[in-house]
């Protein structure tokens, strides 16, 4: 993605839930006709942590990361109403909606209801971007809020993840829960930030924005179809046995996002925010950082794993209903839902 006035999605950004769909397929297929590529790629482990999983869990990250604008958090209290909105979601009602509804439709499949509590835990600093320009939404709270999320991330994903796993007794190694923070949001996130300040003084704020984030967000994408497809041939032949199990997580994603998409809807209007405002609280507050969500599923429970499985669903999902979801702002604003400007 390129920021700025007139950003649009990329051929891979735009047709990204086709490309998880062919990935999906083409998984089940290894998994039926070449069962032994998959698994030899897993046995290349370190620590029960696959290498080049590892490799592309951390290409999916680091491009993500070098969205962190400190400099815009001075601005914070330039208008901090739908700043405070968003956050209220990230790590309020976004969570706990989430997790009700896992308790609820996914009694006894603990690993399916961890994978949404990580999804819902889990506030986006990446498509985001991409959503609220397409959007026509207000760029720089939009930056704000991405840079804050980033920050936060760091602090409350664990500690939340683990109160609301702890709720109903469900067993998760914290330590390691720690460890995914640190490795694939603590790690790319100091990386990012270093590399971005030595480019954009060797080579120009130009360069870095046109050049090299978009060449990384392309390896970025490329390495979650990666993994995707691994994903789907280890877990070939439990989704094909049991198929109900897709359907099954999806019930709660989908009601999720409805709920928590018509929370802040009404949110925004009722705490008077103009559009441009209010259609980004809404983006951000109701989206996933599905990589992390991915990677932490990963390293708890195994690249073969229920909970690895949901995560990836999250992702097959939030995609065509972010992109509804800006439609749907523009509709409603035209009807004048929000303050006019």
């Amino acid at each position: 993605m390129v920021e700025g006035e007139g950003v649009s999605l990329g051929f891979f950004e735009k047709y990204l839930a086709v490309w998880v769909a062919l990935c999906m397929v083409v998984g089940l297929l290894l998994s039926q006709f070449f069962p032994a590529l998959s698994i030899a790629i897993n046995n290349l482990q370190v620590s029960g942590i696959s290498i080049p999983i590892g490799i592309c869990l951390f290409l999916m990250m680091y491009p993500a990361l070098l969205n962190l604008q400190l400099a815009e958090l001075k601005n914070l209290m330039q208008n901090p109403k739908p700043i405070i909105v968003t956050i209220l979601s990230n790590w309020i009602w976004a969570p706990l909606v989430t997790a009700f509804l896992a308790y609820f439709f996914l009694a006894g499949h603990d690993q399916l209801i961890v994978s949404l509590i990580l999804l819902g835990s889990s506030p986006c600093t990446a498509m985001v971007l991409v959503w609220g320009t397409l959007a026509e939404g207000n760029q720089e709270q939009n930056f704000i809020n991405t840079s804050l999320n980033t920050i936060t991330i760091m602090f409350l994903y664990a500690p939340i993840v683990s109160l609301l796993t702890g709720i109903q007794n469900i067993q998760i190694d914290r330590i390691t829960l720690l460890i995914s923070v640190f490795v694939f949001i603590g790690f790319p996130l100091v990386l990012g930030y270093v590399s971005k300040k030595y480019i954009t003084r060797t080579k120009g704020e130009t360069w870095f924005l046109e050049v090299y984030k978009p060449r990384v967000g392309k390896i970025a994408i490329l390495a979650l179809l990666t993994t995707l497809i691994v994903l789907f041939s280890l877990n070939g032949n439990v989704l094909i046995q049991n198929p109900g199990e897709m359907v099954l997580v999806s019930i709660p994603l989908l009601l999720g996002f409805a709920i928590v998409v018509g929370i802040n809807l009404f949110i925004t209007k009722f705490a008077g925010l103009q559009y441009r405002e209010a259609i980004i609280s809404v983006i951000i507050g109701s989206s996933s950082h599905f990589e992390i969500a991915i990677a932490t599923a990963i390293t708890l429970f195994g690249l073969g794993s229920q909970a690895a499985l949901g995560t990836t669903m999250g992702l097959f999902w939030e995609v065509p209903i972010m992109l509804i979801l800006v439609y749907l702002g523009k509709k409603l604003n035209h009807r004048g839902f929000w303050k006019k400007d």
